[in-house]
């Protein structure tokens, strides 16, 4: 009796083991995997997708550089993480404008010298890879289309 009363305890036990596990095995599946930001392939794409315009007045080793200040500045800002901290709150709202300042300011710290217009579009350019991949949504108060720009989404080299 008392070996019965002991396996069917332990049946119930494993029956609410697998519950739990099929349970949290469906949560997981329903989220999706953050986005990995990976700067040499945020490298790589944002130098095929640069203006050539702007290409022809930077070195390859430029763009890394103002990538690499971009993403500084989004760690300071609290909007990029390691995979060890926190995902960052929703409705995080970065400028453009003080993401090319702050890429100016650190430039010039390092003795580099560049200017907004060669800034601006790399920055924009890694904006879009960013939306590309996920990690950003559109910006703030546009819808974003099939194409990834916002709907009458006009480049700041537009206006």
């Amino acid at each position: 009796m008392v070996l019965v009363a002991s396996l069917l305890v332990g049946l119930v036990i494993l029956a609410v083991a697998f519950l739990v596990v099929l349970r949290e095995a469906r949560s997981l599946e329903a989220e999706p995997t953050p986005p990995v930001f990976n700067i040499d392939e945020a490298f790589e794409w944002v130098v095929e997708h640069v203006p050539d315009e702007v290409a022809a007045t930077l070195t390859p080793d430029d763009v890394y550089r103002i990538l690499s200040f971009q993403t500084e500045f989004f760690a300071l800002r609290g909007v990029a993480v390691n995979g060890s901290s926190v995902r960052p709150a929703d409705g995080v709202v970065i400028g453009v404008t003080e993401a090319v300042e702050h890429v100016m300011e650190r430039a010039t710290a390092t003795g580099d010298s560049y200017l907004p217009e060669q800034v601006l579009p790399v920055v924009e350019v890694l904006l879009a890879y960013l939306q590309e991949i996920g990690a950003v949504g559109p910006a703030a108060g546009r819808a974003i289309t099939r194409r990834g720009r916002g709907a009458g989404d006009r480049s700041p080299r537009d206006t």
